[in-house]
């Protein structure tokens, strides 16, 4: 480490003020501050206090409730890529595939978005700020795993710079930047980011006859259309090629889907990593799952009413907790702290209605099979406004209580 630091110190002058390099100051300092702490000191003589909790520490954090859900997305895209093809592969198999696949999408998703915020803090001449750590895992982490990497570049580009930097950077963002990135994909390239081909046709050997990549939202919707029971639909999904749709499968994560989203089980690990630090609010998760399954008893009323409904209202709630990207969405996104509600009253309401929504667009719009991304982005900005009224409401009350 003395060497590492002798090299910074060696090369400091060069991009203080009025040397050479004194516009790029800000990398310089960025990375320095990876290893080392700043040697900046205050030179007030007030009270200070102390707290060995930053940005860096507070984003590392983060990553680290992601390793489980990024180890086992490696492992399930080796898993469902030998289901795909019919053949038998051991679990190093499984997991060399998985990080073949997954590891150039993490690559690309960092090296660009670092690059276009590195560009940024030059020509604004702002501090590197460490919240894209978090950001790039993100992005990696909601892709499907053969999604062309030009198209991982542009998202994550347009997501830094329009839900991101156009807002004054880290902090200041309204849209989860992450989302920001797969709504773009979802709508400027609809077929790489879902459907079928995700797990078929962009394979690098063709599926087997037979084999259909479809995903348990997808099932579901199409049970909807021929009228058999989504249980029903998904227990004989590929049944014959050794693929598993049952709820506890589901809720493991050997599904199809994005790298990091098909795990309940991962996602709720990093529930408690996040939440046992003080990162994450556990008001905005509960109310999260609690809005979803509550979204899901009312379906399940209305289908029960004997009204002309599709079998995806009659699904049991709790399948749609395990499905889709609901858990990694409402664990990791939701959560934002930049984007999230801020009052205690305001997260439960937030969390809720995410939960809520993402439910409503499942079973009723075809179009968005996948309801947890619209639902975040629009909860994002809904949240200052429902804490203005929360915070309104405690105003008033606050004003009866007073006296004269």
């Amino acid at each position: 480490m003395k060497l590492i630091q002798k090299l910074f110190d060696g090369i400091k002058p060069n991009f203080q003020k009025g040397a050479k390099w004194e516009k790029f100051h800000t990398l310089y300092e960025g990375h320095r501050t990876i290893v080392f702490a700043p040697d900046l000191v205050t030179k007030s003589k007030g009270a200070q206090i102390k707290d060995a909790t930053d940005l860096k520490r507070v984003m590392i954090t983060v990553v680290i409730a992601m390793i489980p859900a990024l180890l086992f997305g490696i492992l399930n895209i080796g898993h469902q890529h030998f289901i795909a093809t019919g053949e038998t592969g051991t679990f190093l198999d499984k997991a060399i595939f998985g990080a073949m696949s997954v590891l150039p999408i993490l690559i690309v998703s960092y090296a660009v978005g670092l690059a276009t915020e590195f560009t940024f803090c030059v020509i604004r001449n702002h501090p590197i700020s460490e919240g894209y750590l978090v950001t790039g895992m993100l992005i990696a982490l909601v892709m499907p795993p053969y999604i062309p990497l030009w198209q991982v570049a542009l998202a994550t580009i347009f997501a830094v710079v329009i839900g991101k930097e156009v807002f004054g950077g880290t902090g200041m963002n309204i849209l989860n930047v992450a989302m920001t990135a797969r709504a773009f994909l979802y709508f400027a390239y609809p077929a790489q980011i879902s459907g079928d081909l995700v797990w078929t046709s962009l394979a690098d050997k063709p599926a087997v006859d037979g084999f259909s990549g479809a995903t348990a939202l997808a099932v579901a919707y199409n049970s909807s259309i021929d009228g058999t029971p989504v249980v029903d639909a998904l227990s004989k999904h590929n049944a014959a090629m050794g693929a598993d749709y049952s709820f506890m499968s589901m809720f493991m994560g050997w599904i199809p889907g994005s790298i990091g989203e098909t795990s309940t089980l991962m996602a709720l690990i990093g529930a408690v990593i996040l939440v046992a630090t003080g990162v994450a609010s556990w008001k905005i998760i509960v109310g999260g799952f609690g809005g979803a399954y509550a979204m899901g008893l009312v379906m399940n009323a209305f289908a029960g009413n004997g009204l002309d409904v599709n079998q995806f209202m009659a699904m049991p709630a709790h399948y749609h907790l395990v499905m889709g990207g609901l858990a990694f969405g409402v664990v990791f996104m939701a959560t934002d702290p930049v984007s999230a509600a801020q009052t205690e009253l305001g997260k439960w309401i937030y969390g809720i209605l995410i939960g809520v929504f993402t439910v409503i667009i499942r079973v009723t719009n075809p179009a968005y099979p996948e309801g947890i991304m619209l639902a975040v982005l629009f909860m994002n900005v809904v949240a200052p406004l429902i804490d203005h009224y929360v915070v309104k409401a405690n105003k008033k009350r606050r004003l009866q209580r007073a006296t004269v």
